[in-house]
């Protein structure tokens, strides 16, 4: 039997002076490398503000969480605003529960 790796896939565009990543599939540890280079586009975007949009995520595993952390590490440092869209109920309590709402505006 061979085993089916998830796909992720992550696009990002500006809308007026935020960054959007639209994040699509699951955010595991599968996903660093697309995750990491869509901030960077959207870093280098220059924007007011960067927005994650988990609308279209399956699943996030702990690793993902971390990922999310990493971008958080990296968009503190750089003093550009995070928020989070389109988060199911399960994972708004996720982020409450590891406190990522505390720094990431859930919407």
């Amino acid at each position: 039997m061979v085993e089916k790796k998830a796909v992720f896939m992550a696009k990002t565009k500006l809308a007026e002076e935020t960054a959007v990543i639209l994040m699509l599939g699951e955010i595991n540890q599968d996903t660093d490398d697309a995750l990491m280079t869509a901030y960077a586009d959207a870093a280098a975007m220059q924007p007011a503000a960067i927005t994650l949009d988990f609308s279209e995520v399956d699943y996030i595993n702990s690793t993902g969480i971390a990922l999310i952390v990493g971008l958080l590490a990296k968009a503190r440092a750089a003093h550009i605003p995070l928020t989070a869209v389109g988060l199911s109920p399960h994972y708004r309590e996720i982020f409450t529960i590891t406190r990522l709402s505390d720094f990431i505006q859930i919407q």
